[in-house]
């Protein structure tokens, strides 16, 4: 198995050979015009971080435009109610860097950025992302190192967008049955999943 591993950049790059130049000039270092407009459509991302505890990649979503391009180097990101783990946040605080992955439903192309994020309680800048009445705790404050649109490969291989691959949701376990089992019994169960969808609406923001 040894054999077979690759730990040597060269013959990494000896394997897969070099980047045609349209994947290489579509990067830049700012939020060019185009790439606000994805950003700007988005209600979904990835956050992707690492620190001493780990990496992790989080979920962030709300209405499109909730991602505010404050200026082309500068993007704001309302840390919306969630569990409380703060994983991400943790990891900030050790190393501030990020990676970023935008999705827009319906387009096949994503968005990333990579850069360096603050964690702001700056009252002021919460205010501005308040929702019926409700500001987040916390918004990021991203500098923008590197911005560059992915190709439509990955998404149109797994027909993300494709209504006739979604299944059910009683397909899978559900989120009471999974807490159920992993806490021996201690959380979750039928009644868990009978409040669910409701303690969800009542508590996004």
């Amino acid at each position: 198995m040894s054999e077979h591993v690759l730990n040597d950049l060269a013959a990494l790059e000896r394997l897969y050979g070099k980047p045609a130049e349209v994947s290489v000039v579509k990067e830049i270092d700012y939020i060019h015009a185009h790439y606000r407009a994805f950003i700007e459509a988005a209600p979904f991302l990835v956050l992707a971080t690492g620190g001493p505890g780990g990496l992790d990649a989080s979920p962030r979503g709300d209405r499109a435009g909730f991602v505010v391009v404050e200026d082309e180097k500068t993007l704001l990101i309302p840390d919306r109610r969630g569990n409380k783990r703060i994983d991400s946040l943790r990891n900030l605080i050790g190393d501030d860097r990020v990676g970023l992955l935008f999705l827009i439903p319906g387009v096949d192309e994503t968005l990333r950025v990579n850069g360096r994020a603050a964690i702001s309680v700056d009252p002021a800048l919460l205010a501005r992302f308040a929702v019926e009445g409700k500001t987040p705790l916390s918004v990021l404050v991203v500098r923008v190192d590197a911005v560059y649109f992915q190709c439509s490969r990955a998404i149109v291989r797994a027909g993300l967008w494709d209504a006739g691959k979604q299944i059910p949701r009683t397909a899978l376990p559900s989120v009471g049955t999974i807490l159920a089992d992993l806490s021996q019994g201690r959380v979750g169960g039928a009644a868990y999943d009978c409040d669910f969808a409701e303690r969800v609406r009542t508590t996004l923001y």
